[in-house]
């Protein structure tokens, strides 16, 4: 049956009210059976700590490579550094190879070091190891090495062995021939070496 145009219009004004009051309990309803959700909770989060990450300022993966007043070259680099006061910097894993203008070349690893640019030094220490092209392994705890000439020193002991057998001695240095400009490691303070017959010979001793 069609409807007045009055009961229309008192249909739509009483739609009017009631619809929003029906929406309005249906939204209290919602959130009155809804459980209380932690927002942060449902967010994963990284077992890194960033804020460390961002304040130690440590750099992955460093390099240097030039060459020494004698025209080596030479290369360092390291798993990851620490930038220190005055222009220093803290390593982990520090290496660094020597080739030899003159022919041949030394490498060096070391568990942490410490490069010193201002001293013009790298300092590596904790299970030093250096391997020279002509057959030598040398162990240490620390050696200083240059970066700008072809130097270096151990700070004690050393433990090695090479083409003549084993040997220790209590300091180990790396120089140059002035003359032909040869690089050369010198080993002193008490060699003691088990000489292996028919090797060539030892280490040079002072």
């Amino acid at each position: 049956m069609a409807l007045s145009e009055a009961s229309r219009s008192r249909l739509i004004g009483w739609l009017k009210i009631v619809l929003p009051l029906a929406a309005i309990g249906l939204l209290s309803t919602l959130f009155l059976i809804s459980r209380t959700v932690d927002p942060l909770a449902e967010i994963p989060f990284s077992t890194v700590d960033l804020r460390d990450s961002a304040r130690s300022e440590r750099v992955t993966q460093p390099s240097f490579a030039g060459a020494t007043e004698e025209g080596d070259m030479i290369a360092f680099t390291a798993d990851s550094a620490l930038p220190g006061e005055g222009n220093r910097l803290d390593t982990i894993d520090l290496a660094a190879t020597i080739d030899f203008a003159t022919g041949g070349s030394l490498s060096f690893s070391a568990d942490a070091g410490l490069i010193d640019q201002p001293a013009d030094t790298a300092t590596l220490r904790g299970g030093v190891e250096i391997t020279s092209s002509t057959g030598y392994r040398v162990e240490t705890e620390a050696l200083a090495v240059g970066m700008r000439q072809t130097r270096a020193e151990t700070e004690g002991e050393i433990r090695a062995e090479g083409p003549p057998g084993t040997f220790t001695a209590g300091r180990m240095h790396l120089t140059t021939d002035p003359e032909t400009g040869q690089a050369y490691m010198v080993f002193t303070d008490g060699v003691k070496l088990i000489y292996e017959p028919g090797a060539p010979s030892g280490p040079t001793e002072e």
